[in-house]
């Protein structure tokens, strides 16, 4: 199959009634979550995720990944009119976008990130149809052993990049190992950790863990630091357009952040969007002639972070979809949602789903399209959301919550384990642990241990099948160097600042 019957296939898959629907519900979600301030798309996604299990596949991706990348539109409103990123993401577009709504260009500033949204958006889709099905062909080859050793180096990369101390993303990384072990061993049936509860043979749901971490988790969190946002907001639609001088300041930045992005979402562990919107910032500052009006309001500092992190939003599902390598916490919720409707993640995926796979694409040009008529005069609308007090918004997410766990097996053990997860995940996060290495580890846990048996089984014990093998022992040798420089850089010893007196 071409590339051309291939779009042409994606393109009347996206364009049914039903996978139309479920792209418009999860762009118009994900919208909304971004534009509110201290819920996020991980809680979203894992709030919604129970309503996909009656949906087919294509259905259910579509609107999940539309809440993915529907939040980083929404993300840069709420960071531009009232200082407070809805995203991680966005958190970087406050610096100059706040100061530009004080100086009164506030519409401006929202109408460049809308269209350094788009083209990011696009430019990253570009790349991920060129891109995806030669790099899945290739994967085809690999052996069970070459697997193994890529999820080690992803999961390495997750714990060693993370932000904060890198020594403690991987403890994260290992800890959701050990919980991704939970549950009855497929190959000798063996009981693993289920401390005698019936409800734990079957391990510990996807849905569960994600609620825990990236719900409740986050709503605690985020008590403390958002109070009611309600005040007064007034952006006219006349001054929704930007002059030619902004025009002319966005267009290099757009273009450059959004290559920043993409190259960024592609390479796994990296986070995604917060790391590529940083680092376009970055790059802008050192390009800029004008280096000094960062942080004062300057147009490529929203410009290139905006179309950044769009871009690593998209190209975040090459290494997904092809490889089966989730680069952060949302692709490792993809891929439960794909393993919860029986796709085997990895290159087959590509092969063996082609409907799912380039209908997946193909909507995400139709849902980032929708995105951009709806954004702009949407814009009162969501200045009237930024205004409901949080004091009303919490309890409503935190009421969702258990409802939706309640209702995957009508079990009230499964609520007990979010409360469960939910403080540990609160008290791991103020330890200083990240909640996202941890569900990488619960996600390819499973896969890393059946990889490892199978390539065991395969060469009957012999541990140098690991590097015998070329691209496994690629692998393993960069995630070897990866992890000797996590120890290095922490047991290097920090100079003191020196105090004059």
């Amino acid at each position: 199959m071409d590339l051309l019957e291939s779009l042409q296939l994606g393109l009347a898959t996206a364009l049914t009634l039903e996978n139309l629907f479920y792209c418009l519900l999860g762009v118009s979600v994900g919208m909304i979550v971004g534009v509110l301030p201290g819920i996020g798309h991980l809680a979203a996604v894992s709030l919604l995720m129970p309503l996909t299990f009656h949906v087919p596949a294509t259905a259910a991706l579509v609107m999940l990944a539309g809440i993915y990348y529907g939040a980083q539109y929404g993300g840069s409103i709420a960071s531009i009119l009232l200082n407070l990123p809805g995203t991680a993401s966005s958190a970087v577009i406050c610096l100059d976008g706040y100061p530009m709504a004080q100086k009164g260009r506030a519409g401006s500033a929202l109408m460049i990130t809308t269209i350094a949204s788009f083209f990011g958006s696009c430019f990253a889709i570009l790349v991920l149809i060129l891109m995806a099905p030669p790099l899945a062909q290739l994967a085809l080859s690999f052996h069970s052993a070459d697997y193994f050793s890529m999820m080690v180096l992803g999961l390495v990369a997750a714990g060693s990049i993370s932000q904060g101390r890198p020594l403690l993303g991987l403890a994260s990384v290992v800890l959701g190992l050990l919980i991704g072990l939970v549950g009855i061993d497929v190959n000798s049936g063996v009981m693993r950790m289920t401390f005698g509860v019936p409800e734990l043979f079957d391990g510990i749901s996807i849905i569960v863990i994600a609620m825990a971490l990236f719900g409740v988790s986050e709503v605690i969190s985020s008590i403390g630091k958002t109070g009611d946002s309600a005040r007064s907001i007034n952006v006219s639609f006349r001054s929704l357009l930007p002059t030619r001088k902004e025009w002319s300041q966005s267009g290099w930045p757009i273009l450059r952040g959004s290559g920043v992005g993409t190259a960024i979402g592609i390479l796994p562990g990296t986070g995604g969007g917060s790391m590529a919107s940083f680092m376009a910032y970055a790059v802008e500052k050192r390009v800029s002639s004008k280096p000094e009006s960062f942080g004062k309001g300057a147009v490529p500092g929203i410009a290139a972070p905006e179309g950044a992190n769009n871009a690593a939003a998209q190209s975040s599902f090459i290494p997904t979809l092809t490889l089966g390598i989730p680069g952060d916490a949302i692709m490792a919720l993809m891929l439960g949602a794909l393993m919860i409707h029986g796709i085997a993640p990895g290159p087959r995926v590509v092969t063996d789903n082609p409907e799912l796979f380039w209908g997946l694409i193909v909507s995400f040009l139709i849902g980032n399209l929708i995105l951009l008529i709806l954004n702009i005069p949407l814009i009162k609308v969501w200045v009237k959301i930024l205004q409901i007090p949080y004091r009303l918004l919490f309890p409503a997410i935190i009421l969702l919550i258990c409802a939706g766990v309640y209702s995957l097996d009508r079990s009230a053990v499964d609520v007990l384990m979010v409360a469960g997860f939910s403080a540990v995940g609160y008290l791991l996060i103020k330890l200083g642990f990240e909640a996202a290495p941890l569900l990488l580890g619960f996600i390819l846990g499973p896969m890393l241990e059946e990889n490892l048996r199978r390539s065991m089984l395969l060469s009957r014990g012999d541990f140098m099948v690991f590097l015998e093998r070329p691209v496994s022992a690629t692998f393993l040798i960069l995630s070897a160097l990866l992890l000797l420089w996590v120890i290095w850089g922490s047991l290097k010893p920090r100079q003191r600042p020196v105090v004059n007196v």
